[in-house]
This record gives C-alpha cells, structure tokens and sequence, in this order.
C-alpha cells in the first residue's frame, strides 16, 4: 500500500505550525517526506483559512463532509475546538476514515467510550495526539527510571504552570470561559501531566485527589489545580497546574514546564520536557534533562532527537498500514482522570478511584 492520505480538520494555529509544517513535514526546509503519511488537504470553519492551507501546497476543502465523501482521504487528523471532537470523529468513523485527535478525545467520558467502541467495531484506528510521550528526553527519563539510576523512587512532581487569562481577550478564549470545552488548567494541561507521569513510571493511575487554587483571576474556569495521585503500584505523586503563574516571562515559563523524579540515589529533573518542542536546535529554548546525585549534577541526552507530532503520526499510519488499529483506550482513560479531578476538587478534595 502507499502512504496513508490524511486531511486535518480545523486549521488553527497548533494544526497550522505543529501538526501540517511539523508533523506532516509540511515545512521542507526543517523536514524530510514522511515515509508512510502524507497530507493531501484541510478545512477550517473560518474561510480565511483557506491561503493558510493553500501556501502549503495543500488542498482546501469547504467542509469535513466533504473530506468526509473523497475516497482519496483515508484517514483525519482533528483538531476543531473540544466540544466538537466527538460528533466530528463519530461521523469520520462511520464514513470509514481512521483518526487522530488533538486531546482530548471528547468532553465526556461516555462520547470517548462510544468512540473507542466504534472504532473497535468497524476496525479503523483511533488516537489521541498525547505527543509528549514522543519527545526524546521523556523517552530517556522513562528509561532512567526504568534500569533504576535514581535508585527507589518514591515521589514525583509534574507541573504545568503559566499567565494565561489575565488578558481580556485571553480570558475570554475557551480554556478560560466554558468548563463545557474542558476548559481550565485541569483540562488543558493536567491532562499531559497525568499521562506523562504514567508513560515515564510505566503504571496507571487508580486514584486521586485534588483541590483547585484560590481564585485570584476573573476566568470562568478552575485558576489552576493541586492533585496527588497513586498509581497501581502504590506510588504516589503530585501534579501542579495553572494560570496564574508568570514564572517571569516566556523563557521561564517554558523551562518550568517539565517534572521532577525523586529517587533514593538521584533527582530527576526535566526542563521545557512538558511542552511542545521537540528538543531541534532551531526551537526558541533548550530543552534538559538534569540528573542530581546531590554532590555532582550531570545533564543527560537523548541519542536522537525525534519530532513529537511525526512520531504519532508515523505510528498512527503504522498501525492503519499494519492492520493492528489502535483503540484510543489511554485517551478514554485520560478524559476518566480529568473528570476525576474535577469531581474530588468539587466534593472537598475527596480521593476518587478511577477505574
């Protein structure tokens, strides 16, 4: 078979400069063709996307149906606003194209199930772009963990943290306006946090506890969240998320996106590992992974550097091109989590077991 043709629906910003000119290698002078995924065309609900699209070199559609009814498109990568992902995949499935979706998957854990169970049902493969398990440096620090240079480890801190809101036109954006959207730092970026902190420890996590920030922002939304987790093996952890944090400026703000690991041996410390950069020389910051031994501090690299949003892409092509469809079950598990810290941060901070 060639390479599996893809359309992206909804061509914002992220869909623009991260999945089309990154993951698609859309933009020639950084990357080289994919191998088994190419990006044929895209549509927006806003018309004046169409030249973005176009200086590409890629093929406007006037609509998803219409991506939907060309049989030269096998598979979509969506990326609209949250509350739409549902109806949008639902509809792509049943018109036999595999997905990739930006998360979450929906905005309701019973529309991820229904997903789930339709892909499964129709045999097309479905997943959520959960891109920083790709990055090089979170590969490395899994793997630290893993043949056990920081000794037993027995806490962890993975933080997102950030202003976002504080601008009136920011505030009223949906990440800050609509808990319906899965708005919030709990849904916009504890996400990444809770399914990184189980791809870096290779274990889920069975419950939770969390409490919101004190409110201090004129948002709609949870300002941001503490939540401590245990994971199936016993570990527990804790996740730090929100936006009311300005960390300085840009260059602070992105280096302290990353996560520390604490072990009896050694610290690990990421640095600008939870954002998404890649680890390229041409990105605007550096991102390390900093080893503690206490009495000496080494940085640690990764062999190869390797695109975040390519390496979904590759595998998702993969698996349409195996016949091995993936499931989206680690995106319905995330969205159960979410859900999760909302409930516990309603009810008091009250542990919630999530199965």
């Amino acid at each position: 078979m060639s390479k599996v043709k893809y359309a992206i629906i909804g061509f914002g910003g992220i869909a623009e400069n991260r999945i089309a000119k990154e993951g698609f290698a859309c933009d020639k002078s950084r990357f080289e063709p994919l191998k088994d995924a190419v990006l044929v065309g895209a549509t927006d609900v806003n018309p004046a996307r169409k030249s973005a699209v176009e200086a590409l070199g890629l093929k406007w559609y006037d609509s998803a149906d219409m991506i939907f009814a060309d049989p030269e498109i096998q598979a979509v990568f969506i990326a609209t606003n949250n509350l739409t992902h549902a109806a949008i995949a639902k509809k792509a499935l049943n018109a036999g194209k595999h997905c990739i979706i930006e998360k979450p998957i929906s905005t309701t854990v019973e529309d991820a199930i229904e997903l789930s169970k339709l892909a499964r049902s129709k045999k097309l493969s479905l997943t959520v772009d959960h891109m920083m398990t790709e990055n090089a440096f979170n590969i490395k620090a899994r793997e630290l963990v893993a043949n056990g240079t920081l000794g037993v480890v027995n806490d962890s801190c993975f933080h997102m943290e950030f202003c976002y809101g504080a601008d009136p036109a920011e505030a009223a954006t949906w990440r800050c306006s609509s808990w319906e959207e899965m708005g919030g730092p709990i849904g916009d970026v504890a996400s990444h946090a809770m399914y990184m902190a189980e791809f870096i420890f290779g274990c889920k996590i069975k419950s939770l506890a969390c409490v919101y920030y004190p409110k201090t922002m004129i948002i709609k939304v949870e300002d941001g969240a503490y939540i401590k987790y245990t994971m199936e093996n016993g570990m527990t952890g804790s996740v730090k998320v929100g936006f009311n944090e300005p960390r300085g400026g840009f260059g602070g703000t992105l280096s302290n996106l990353g996560y520390e690991i604490y072990g009896s041996s050694a610290v690990l410390r990421g640095y600008a590992t939870l954002f998404q950069l890649s680890g390229h020389k041409d990105e605007p910051i550096k991102i390390r992974l900093e080893l503690d031994r206490f009495k000496s501090q080494e940085d640690v690299r990764p062999e190869k550097i390797q695109n975040i949003y390519q390496a979904v892409i590759i595998k998702h092509a993969a698996s349409v091109l195996g016949r091995v469809p993936l499931e989206g079950c680690d995106a319905v598990h995330n969205l159960k989590l979410i859900a999760a810290a909302h409930e516990s941060a309603r009810s008091g901070g009250k542990i919630i077991e999530v199965k």
